[in-house]
């Protein structure tokens, strides 16, 4: 993830820096999983602080770009007597990262898949994308610790925020979000290749990949496969 060109270069690193304490690392793992909104009194009684320490801490990860705020009423009613709008919060949608020495792998990354959308008209070039992401799927699904590892924790290593909705697992975190807003066909249909190759290096039974686009997740989802079913294989 990478920072605005006009912010200060250090901007990054001082914002992973905020992290490293234990209090704000657990508040801001809340918030970030949150499904919506999180107020200051929620997220104090989910990581077992104070309210004010909780709103210092949450005004630093905010100060810092992790976190976004907004004021809004809890309840329903309005006007005189309805008291001061919540201090709101919610992951912020910017991306913070940083190497030493800086590196610049993201723009190597822009570079391929516009190379790759430019030549859309070539399907055999398309087609060797998304096989290298179903094979880079299946390696990763070779590193995956465990004598049996299922698909939720091995997609949660990948950045993928896996939960369970229904009969499946929808995925709040795209790993490729920049990149994928640029170029949603060619960056999509390698990351759907991906998932897919995970599920087949991690069995027949962990699962089915399918396009599911929706505002604010992930691209894909994971449909839970029925016990008496085979993943077809290429």
């Amino acid at each position: 993830m990478a920072a605005m060109d006009t912010l200060p270069p250090d901007r990054d690193l001082v914002a992973i820096g905020l992290l490293l304490d234990p209090l704000r690392r657990a508040l801001y793992g809340h918030v970030a999983g949150a499904e919506g909104e999180v107020s200051r009194n929620q997220a104090a009684e989910a990581v077992g602080v104070q309210r004010g320490l909780a709103a210092f801490h949450l005004d630093k990860l905010v100060e810092g770009g992790l976190l976004e705020a907004s004021f809004r009423r809890l309840g329903e009613r309005r006007g005189p007597g309805a008291g001061r709008p919540a201090k709101l919060y919610r992951r912020a949608a910017g991306e913070v990262a940083a190497s030493l020495p800086p590196r610049t792998y993201e723009t190597a990354a822009h570079l391929l898949a516009e190379t790759v959308e430019q030549a859309g008209a070539d399907l055999e070039l398309q087609a060797a994308a998304r096989r290298a992401g179903r094979e880079a799927g299946r390696r990763l699904a070779g590193e995956a610790e465990g004598p049996a590892p299922a698909i939720g924790p091995v997609l949660g290593a990948r950045g993928y925020e896996p939960f369970r909705d229904g009969a499946g697992l929808r995925l709040r975190n795209c790993p490729f979000a920049s990149l994928a807003g640029e170029f949603p066909v060619v960056v999509c249909a390698m990351n759907l290749a991906l998932v897919e190759g995970l599920l087949e290096g991690l069995g027949d039974q962990a699962g089915r990949a399918v396009m599911d686009p929706a505002p604010g997740r992930c691209c894909v989802a994971v449909h839970d496969r029925p016990r008496d079913s085979k993943v077809n294989q290429d």
